[in-house]
């Protein structure tokens, strides 16, 4: 696999020079400062590719090309922003950077109430927790009809939770679910969130499936053209939030998606840290499944909890089968050499913790530490090493 690393671009506190060093070739990246739904301009691909090319690595994957939220309601302009991604595709093509994840979340992308959990080992680590994101839908945030997406139990626990936070940890808690998180498409205030999830709501899951396979069939064949793979990014967490429709959270959500449009240049990207937050979701058996398919992957674990709550574990000591998933995507890699593709699967270290001299740092990204990441790509790259080992 193609060992890559996030970058947020110059303004990253993670250099370029420090991605070399951690023994990544590859970089995943985006142009942050395009407004979401504009051209990406060919000169500003070719910019950004070649500032990668001078420190020694290659642009493998953007991550990503975010979709206008006129795009996934199928509304307003959502026309001329098809048509601008349509072109920005080609764009990319034409500077040789042939994979873009993207995901097709709604309001909301990735999705924590703490970013700042602190574990036995004092490092911090990002989490999602059912009963204070309850008490934030219901009791702050007060949107209608709130109460009926939880247990009886989550509301008392909400409700109590609610109550003795101060005012202080109330706004951390509304600036953590909906202020926007590294990667994310922007920001809500609470009013502007209320008005984006009824109109989502309103749209359904079936209409919501609708809007994105619409999207595949005007946007694929264009990828294919342009020598591009697309490959979507799941639900994070897999798993309704605020009552909105989620339409790539299970496998049976990726079996329709990449049945209806038939194509490489539709894929998936195999977020093990995403799909795994649901205990339903083998990882291993997908992978397997859906490995032709498979452009990208994100490896990161998580440890569940019965009511829904998860954190971010270290890669190698959570709930997913870590190993067993590095075999299977080795093995497609194998097959599709052996079928003479060309195409290797970039695989990135996702959300390490936050340790060591980090801890306190002014500038470090919320699940994007130096250390953090560093850790978890040594570790990843064990156990490909290993396993590769037994297979030679």
């Amino acid at each position: 696999m193609l060992q890559t690393w996030r970058w947020f671009g110059p303004d990253d506190t993670v250099t370029l020079e420090r991605i070399a060093q951690a023994g990544a070739t590859g970089v995943v990246t985006s142009l942050h400062h395009i407004p979401t739904g504009e051209v990406w301009p060919l000169a500003e691909i070719e910019l950004r590719k070649r500032e990668i090319e001078e420190a020694g690595l290659n642009w493998s994957v953007v991550e990503s090309v975010p979709l206008h939220n006129d795009i996934k309601t199928r509304s307003g302009d959502y026309q001329r922003h098809i048509d601008n991604y349509c072109e920005t595709l080609r764009n990319l093509g034409a500077a040789g950077v042939q994979v873009v994840c993207y995901n097709f979340m709604p309001v909301v992308d990735w999705t924590r109430t703490n970013l700042d959990y602190t574990l036995p080992n004092r490092s911090r680590a990002l989490r999602f927790e059912i009963t204070d994101f309850a008490a934030y839908d219901v009791y702050l945030l007060q949107r209608a009809n709130a109460e009926q997406d939880y247990t009886p139990d989550i509301l008392a626990r909400a409700k109590q939770r609610f109550d003795a936070m101060s005012d202080t940890e109330r706004d951390l808690l509304e600036k953590n679910i909906i202020a926007g998180l590294p990667g994310g498409e922007g920001s809500y205030d609470r009013e502007g969130i209320r008005d984006a999830i009824a109109q989502f709501i309103a749209l359904g899951e079936d209409g919501m499936r609708a809007n994105l396979l619409d999207f595949l069939r005007e946007i694929v064949p264009v990828a294919e053209t342009a020598g591009v793979r697309m490959c979507i990014h799941p639900d994070d967490p897999p798993f309704s939030l605020f009552g909105l429709p989620r339409v790539v959270s299970t496998a049976d959500d990726a079996r329709t998606l990449l049945e209806a449009v038939p194509s490489d240049s539709n894929g998936l990207t195999l977020c093990a840290g995403s799909f795994g937050a649901r205990g339903d979701n083998d990882l291993v058996a997908m992978a397997r499944e859906f490995g032709p398919r498979i452009h990208f992957v994100h490896l990161r674990n998580i440890r569940r909890e019965q009511d829904g709550s998860f954190y971010e574990s270290d890669h190698l000591d959570g709930d997913n089968d870590m190993v067993g998933l590095i075999g299977a995507l080795l093995d497609e890699e194998r097959a599709r050499q052996a079928s003479g593709r060309s195409d290797r699967i970039a695989m990135r270290p996702d959300h390490g913790h936050l340790m060591g001299e980090e801890l306190g740092q002014a500038g470090v990204r919320p699940g994007y530490s130096y250390l953090g990441r560093l850790k978890g790509l040594a570790e990843l790259r064990g156990v490909i090493h290993a396993l590769e080992s037994l297979r030679n």
